[in-house]
Parts: C-alpha cells; sequence; structure tokens
C-alpha cells in the first residue's frame, strides 16, 4: 500500500500521522522558501492535539490470528508483550489483526475484520502475512503494520497506533548480514493453552513453489541456533508446559542455513523434555526429510515423540508437481511414507491435497485418488486451489471452477467413505491430556501416534498422562474411559501458568524469596519509554529493565522500608 513516501523503503519506522507532508511537498516547498513567523498552535488540528493526549498501555486491545501454528505462536508473542506493557487483552479500543495468506478465504476475512473495525472507528494494527507480503494493497491504506519478524516491537507500534499515528516496520532482523529466523525466542508471550508451548524453529524456507503466496512474507530460510530452541524449550516446561510443538515454514529445511539439520535439533531436544511430556513435529516437505530418513524413525520412535509427521504431497500427478515446482516425484513421497510406515508401526501420516491446480487433467486427478485409496490417509487436508495475486500460478491457465469443486467434492468423499481407528477398539492407551473439545463435553487427549482421544471431562485429568481404554472410534477421533485403578501421571515439572497469564516474566513470591514470574509496573512503563531506541539497543536495554526490576523486587522484599510515623 502507498504510504506518505511514494518511493519503495523496505522499514518504514517514522511515526507518520496523516496530516504530515509528503516528500515531494517538502521538496517543493524548498525551491520557495520565506521567512515568516511560526503559526500559533490554535492551527493544529483537533485530531493531533486528541492524539497527544492518549496514554499508551492503558487501553484495551482484541486481538485475532488467522493462519497456521507458526503464525499462532506470533500472535502469542504480541499479546505477551503487550499484556506485559500494561494493555488488557479484551474487547477493545484497537483491534490488533494477525493475518495469514495461504489462502483467500482468509484474506477475505482478514479484510473484512479491518472493514469492520472502521466502521465502529476501532483504532487498527495489522500483522501477519498479507500485509508483510504486499503492503502496499489499497485496503491497507493508511494503517499500521508489524512485521513478521518485527513482532518484539509491537508495543511500539501499538503505542503509536493509539495516539494516532500510521507506523510500518517490515524489516528483516539481520546479524552480520546473516537473516535471523526472528524475534527472540524468549520473549513475554500469553499461551493460548497454558499447557502447550509452540516454538518456531526457523522462518522462510528454500522452495519457490509457483501457488504460495508465503514465500512472499517469510523468505528464504533462516533458522534459530539450537541452543536458544533448547533453552526455550526448558523455559517452557519450567512454566508447566507438557506439550512442545515445533513449526515452521519447513521443519525439514531446518538449519540447512547454519550448518545443522533437523535430528540434531531434535535429539537435543529430547534430552529437555520431561517423562510424559511429549514433543510434536510440524511440516516437512518431502525433499528435505529423505536424506534423514533413518535417524527421523529412530526420533519418532521416542516415547517422548509423537509418532506423527505431515507431509503434504499435494498432487500425485509428477506432471503437476513439476508445474508446482515441487521438487520432487511422486516416488519421493511414497518412499518417504512406506519408510516411516515399516520402521515407525502405527506412525499418522498427514498429508495436504490441492484440487484443481492450472494444468491439471482428469488423469492427473485420478493418480491422486489413487494415492489416496492405496494410503487411506487418517488425516488429510483437502483444498480447493485459490489463484493467489502475485504468484506464477495466478498467471498460469485456470482450470474451470465447476471441474476444482467437483474434484474437491469427490477427494472429500473418498476421505469421509473409510474409517481410519475402527480396529482400535478395545486397545489400551496411555494419552496426554491438553485441551477442552469444541462442545465442552469432553477433555481431549492425544495417544502416541498423535490421534485425538476424548475422555472424561473432569478436572484431575488436565495436563496429566493417563491410562484409557478405547471403547468407540469415530472418522476423526476415539473415545476412551479410564483404567480402573490407573493413576494420572503429571509430566509437568511445575504448576502451568493460569490462562491468560503471561509467560517469560519474573515472578516475586514476597513471603518466601522464592520464584518465578510477574511484571512490575515500573518496568512496563519503562519498556514503553524505551520504545523508540533502534532494534538492537532496544533488545538490550529490555533484558537491563528486567534485570533492574528482578533486583529491586528481591531486594525490597528481603528489607522492607521501616513504617513510617502514621502507617
Amino acid at each position: 500500500m502507498p504510504s506518505a513516501c511514494d518511493s519503495l523503503i523496505e522499514d518504514i519506522e517514522d511515526m507518520v500521522s496523516s496530516n504530515d507532508p509528503t516528500p515531494h511537498e517538502r521538496q517543493t516547498a524548498r525551491k520557495s522558501i520565506i521567512p515568516r513567523s511560526r503559526k500559533k498552535k490554535e492551527n493544529l488540528s483537533n485530531e493531533e492535539l486528541q492524539a497527544d493526549s492518549f496514554i499508551p498501555g492503558t487501553q484495551k486491545i482484541w486481538m485475532k490470528t488467522w493462519g497456521c501454528s507458526h503464525n499462532n505462536s506470533d500472535g502469542e508473542y504480541m499479546a505477551g508483550q503487550l499484556a506485559a506493557s500494561g494493555y488488557k487483552m479484551t474487547e477493545a479500543d484497537l483491534w490488533l489483526l494477525n493475518s495469514c495468506t495461504v489462502k483467500n478465504p482468509a484474506e477475505d476475512h482478514f479484510r473484512n475484520s479491518i472493514k469492520k473495525a472502521q466502521e465502529q472507528q476501532k483504532k487498527v494494527v495489522l500483522a501477519g502475512c498479507v500485509p508483510q507480503a504486499q503492503p502496499r494493497m489499497d485496503y491497507l491504506k493508511g494503517l499500521s503494520i508489524i512485521g513478521v519478524q518485527q513482532i518484539d516491537r509491537v508495543v511500539e507500534v501499538v503505542d503509536e497506533a493509539v495516539k494516532g499515528h500510521s507506523v510500518r516496520l517490515l524489516g528483516q532482523k539481520k546479524d552480520g548480514g546473516r537473516r535471523l529466523g526472528g524475534a527472540r525466542l524468549d520473549l513475554p508471550k500469553i499461551r493460548k493453552n497454558p499447557l502447550i508451548e509452540i516454538i518456531s524453529i526457523n522462518t522462510g524456507c528454500l522452495n519457490a513453489c509457483t501457488y504460495c503466496k508465503t514465500k512472499h512474507a517469510r523468505g528464504d530460510l533462516a533458522s534459530y541456533p539450537i541452543e536458544e530452541l533448547a533453552e526455550r524449550a526448558r523455559q517452557s516446561f519450567q512454566e508447566g508446559v507438557c506439550e512442545i510443538w515445533l513449526t515452521s515454514e519447513d521443519t525439514g529445511a531446518y538449519g540447512r542455513d547454519i550448518g545443522t539439520d533437523l535430528p540434531t535439533l531434535l535429539w537435543r531436544l529430547v534430552e529437555e523434555i520431561p517423562e510424559g511430556a511429549m514433543l510434536r513435529l510440524g511440516m516437512t516437505n518431502p525433499p528435505y526429510i529423505l536424506e534423514h530418513l533413518e535417524e527421523m524413525a529412530k526420533i519418532l520412535n521416542h516415547p517422548r515423540v509423537y509418532a506423527f509427521l505431515h507431509v503434504p504431497v499435494q498432487s500425485a500427478s509428477d506432471s503437476v508437481l513439476m508445474d508446482m515446482k515441487r521438487e520432487y516425484c511422486i516416488d519421493d513421497f511414497r518412499r518417504v511414507v512406506d519408510f516411516l510406515s515399516e520402521r515407525v508401526p502405527g506412525i499418522t501420516i498427514a498429508t495436504d491435497i490441492i484440487c484443481g491446480f492450472p494444468g491439471e487433467t482428469d488423469e492427473d486427478f485420478q493418480e491422486t485418488v489413487e494415492l489416496v485409496k492405496h494410503y487411506r490417509f487418517p488425516s488429510l487436508f483437502i483444498n480447493q486451489f485459490y489463484p493467489r495475486p502475485g504468484t506464477p500460478a495466478a498467471k498460469m491457465e485456470q482450470v474451470p471452477a465447476h471441474v476444482k469443486k467437483q474434484r474437491t467434492k469427490e477427494l472429500s468423499q473418498l476421505f469421509h467413505s473409510y474409517n481410519p481407528y475402527d480396529h482400535k477398539v478395545g486397545e489400551r492407551q496411555r494419552v496426554l491430556v491438553t485441551e477442552e473439545s469444541f462442545d465442552s463435553q469432553y477433555y481431549v487427549a492425544h495417544n502416541k501416534f498423535y490421534e485425538q482421544v476424548l475422555v472424561p471431562k473432569r478436572t484431575e485429568f488436565k495436563g496429566k498422562m493417563i491410562e484409557v481404554d478405547i471403547y468407540e472410534a469415530g472418522k476423526h477421533f476415539l473415545k476412551g474411559q479410564l483404567v480402573e485403578d490407573s493413576k494420572p501421571f503429571t509430566p509437568s515439572i511445575a504448576a502451568p501458568l493460569q490462562k491468560g497469564e503471561v509467560s517469560g516474566l519474573m515472578k516475586v513470591n514476597t513471603q518466601t524469596h522464592a520464584g518465578v514470574a510477574k511484571c512490575t509496573p515500573g518496568y512496563a512503563a519503562f519498556s514503553r519509554n524505551i520504545a523508540k531506541f533502534p532494534s538492537n539497543a532496544h533488545t538490550r536495554i529490555h533484558s537491563l529493565a528486567h534485570l533492574l526490576s528482578l533486583t529491586l523486587t528481591l531486594f525490597f522484599a528481603q528489607y522492607p522500608r521501616p513504617p513510617l510515623q502514621g502507617d
């Protein structure tokens, strides 16, 4: 979207209000400068005066996130930083909208939410892949944007948006010219589920798929160092988490930019996982997992790692895969599935399929149908092709809409024609309980193969590993009842945070001097006041402020002031 500046700027860090002159206007004015007395303040607009009267950190913020687990992790970090700075995350004065650019419907929801916020006179800050990929779109005009690699500066952007300014931070995190994985992993966050920590291990990817818009937003591969990820996992377990999800645009490509690989990371993370806690690996594309199949099979057999892998195939036609630039053939995908199925008995392989990609013939589609018939995937994400603006696939000759719909319907009917879990009835399984079902009637647990198991909604089960007998199977779930005389096992090494509580902040118990997180009001105010420092200084100052706040709190807890006269 065009800003006040017409030239292309990668990262606009200035605070631009609606009444500021454009660069063109400033340049024109220089040619005819006439000295004159300064105008009185009454010429300032009411809007400017009103904006300055807002006190950042006192407003309420409503946040909405669309899309993948990587985007959800970004949303958790942004919510945590805002809450730590004093903002209340609830029905609100400002809407923070965290978008997904994978499919048209997700962007449509995002656009409609912006319109709704504006109709209600709400201030708006935008985040996620849509504005990062196309910040100059008309419907984003005049709105503040926080880039996908700038989420550690969300407080700055919101502070300025509250005051009526438009700010855009879209740059990349770099160290000595090398692109980094993103913002620091130890930032405050509010987990949507206090029992589950989502860790982004890298951003971007090494592919150039012709249909993918996410590449425009997340860019090329950039991985976090192994020890930073291990430290994040350790901190999460210390806050009562019992399940970790590893996420990225392609977990299989992890480490190729920093001289390591995914199995090396996973073996390191396994060392940090307490007994009974579990790790779930995110999506990996076939090309980058092929060379690690032996090690991956060993890792997926580990008792603290789910025997689950999400490997998108997209199509079973080599011709279509070539047009997609997926960099593998269907035999590569079959080799991954066959090898892991043999070496990891019972493994769940989830996959994705796009119906109606440009140029897909009836014969191509039938090859995909036969693949699903052969493997009977228990988890299958079926997507009708949507041409995303700016992608090569959008310029290709499109399959007629009615054909795309028919193929999507046919494949969906095939998927729903079989029940993958019927043979599980009668089994005894150990499951980890982490969530509540959508209808609030059950707790949701997962077994070793990350199959969803519904269990009785008893408070003592939440966050526990329990043993159940499976008595019913549905298309997407199993149902289990507690084995008589068995006792729930607690994998967490600490009590989990309360829902909505901020992670990553030091708490102090003034009675025992022990303990574990809480942001002081002084730190929150200090956070806002140093927001205008450059990002590298900003990071260091936050760390120093955090340490200073903790030190002072501990000091006054140990040496309380003497009572004053009249107390």
